[in-house]
């Protein structure tokens, strides 16, 4: 054995002398410890007693044709072979074969309470037997109840909710509100932001990826607070400092208003990227933006509903309160379900015209919201974000350690991103190694989502009610695949 011992050492010191005069730098320990790695089981996926019902629907190729023929083709999927799910509960999904996996993605951020929760189901069907739709014309306590418990989790005078269908609606009314309020036109966003594809949210939006050559007007996109990547590193108060810049140059010194994501989330090909604001940057901006008679707006679409596991909310962790609040995806688990809330004094401006919502508040919907805050308290679910969040941001952290690969874990609860780089000093992007891994993730039962301006950063927003041993699981699998490349 101490004979084969030395050979293989031999053999990679002379590898590893060639490799380094053709201009790549590897040490004899990597090589060593990666030929010891292949070595290491696939690691198990932790048991689950649930078994899926047979699936006799079209199979995947079928599937992938009609999207072809009959979708936009704008559509796009994961993977080199694309995943046809069929089933889902709590935090695993099954596809066609009855495969499991663990869903570390919840539908991008949206599964809160875990897929088909009893509970919300049940409020669902329970109000279909009821009445599915009626209008807001008449009167349904549906609505109201659930707009009664909603407020209660939001501090100061944050008591009007304006329901909707989703993030981008929530986010083009509260931008259409702060502008009638105050009166004047020019809103502040954040580079790397994504707030919706509609008209004034693409125009909020600060990424070339999803916004189209239209007409945007109105927005001025301030420095990102990035501690990563950013210019100021995690000096809050000096990219707060850009914010006034901008008014006080490029607006005539009053604006509307400020929209900020308390944690930059991301959507597929990129935006975002699970980037937390510099520490004191909201305060800042908030300050400045309110002394140049603007509202501030905290878009929560993803970071809100227990997700980042220290607050029920993501501006809570910045010590402010907005004037408006946006929010969709995990208040309904996956039901179209969105919502601004808002002062009494700011709503009032909605009453100056008519304004009206076909589906926004309808029976089914709030029934499904209500539900999932009676299950996210019931549950403990923020607490268990934060307890199987932080267990999990260790976890990355150590792999952080072990593989240059990692340039980068952050986010809090269980809203995680691990950004992957070529190069830790100059921060190279690594995108092809960050879709290989992804792939070979799958194939070992983990799903994740991918993100960032240059899609190298995995997005890891999984069901709340994850577990510890789900955690383990996707760390273990994540090494797995690193080990091999």
């Amino acid at each position: 054995m101490r004979m084969l011992t030395t050979a293989v050492n031999t053999l990679l010191k002379r590898e590893n002398y060639l490799l380094q005069r053709h201009g790549f730098a590897q040490t004899v320990a990597q090589r060593t410890n990666s030929v010891h790695q292949t070595e290491t089981k696939v690691p198990k996926i932790p048991p689950f007693s649930y078994s899926p019902l047979p699936y006799d629907g079209p199979s995947t190729a079928e599937i992938i044709a009609k999207r072809r023929e009959f979708l936009s083709p704008a559509l796009f999927h994961f993977y080199n072979t694309p995943l046809n799910i069929v089933e889902g509960q709590k935090q695993y999904v099954f596809d066609e074969t009855g495969r499991r996996y663990l869903d570390a993605f919840g539908g991008i951020a949206t599964v809160s309470c875990g897929h088909s929760h009893p509970e919300v189901v049940e409020s669902v069907i329970k109000q279909l037997k009821l009445i599915q739709h009626s209008t807001t014309l008449y009167l349904n306590h549906t609505i109201s109840d659930f707009a009664e418990a909603l407020v209660s989790t939001l501090p100061g005078d944050l008591k009007v909710v304006f329901f909707t269908n989703s993030g981008t609606e929530a986010n083009e009314l509260a931008m259409m509100m702060a502008r009638l309020y105050t009166g004047c036109n020019d809103v502040v966003s954040l580079r790397n932001s994504y707030h919706g594809n509609a008209a004034a949210t693409m125009g909020a939006t600060a990424q070339s990826n999803w916004k189209f050559n239209v007409v945007q007007s109105g927005v001025h996109h301030a420095i990102n607070p990035d501690p990563y990547r950013g210019i100021f590193g995690s000096d809050g108060e000096k990219y707060a400092r850009d914010v006034h810049d901008l008014i006080q140059f490029g607006t005539s010194g009053q604006v509307a208003g400020f929209i900020g994501e308390s944690i930059q989330a991301s959507y597929f090909l990129g935006v975002g990227g699970i980037v937390e604001l510099a520490p004191g940057y909201l305060p800042a901006a908030y300050d400045i933006v309110r002394r140049a008679g603007g509202v501030c707006i905290a878009d929560e679409v993803q970071s809100g509903f227990a997700r980042t596991g220290t607050h029920f909310w993501g501006f809570q962790s910045q010590d402010v309160i907005p004037d408006i609040v946006t929010m969709a995806k995990g208040i309904g688990n996956g039901i179209p379900l969105g919502a601004v809330v808002t002062t009494p004094e700011i709503a009032g401006v909605l009453s100056r015209r008519c304004y009206f919502n076909t589906f926004g508040g309808n029976p089914m919907c709030t029934a499904a919201g209500h539900a999932v805050l009676r299950v996210i308290q019931e549950e403990k679910l923020q607490e268990n974000a934060f307890l199987v969040g932080s267990h999990l941001k260790r976890r990355l952290t150590q792999l952080k350690d072990k593989y240059e690969l990692i340039g980068d874990v952050r986010g809090r609860g269980l809203m995680l991103g691990v950004e992957f780089v070529t190069d830790r000093d100059l921060k190279t992007p690594a995108k092809s190694e960050t879709l290989h891994l992804m792939d070979q993730m799958k194939e070992m039962g983990v799903l994740v989502g991918k993100g960032g301006f240059y899609g190298n950063v995995f997005r890891i927003t999984p069901p709340l009610c994850f577990t510890l041993p789900d955690a383990d699981f996707l760390v273990d699998v994540m090494d797995h695949a690193l080990s091999k490349m």
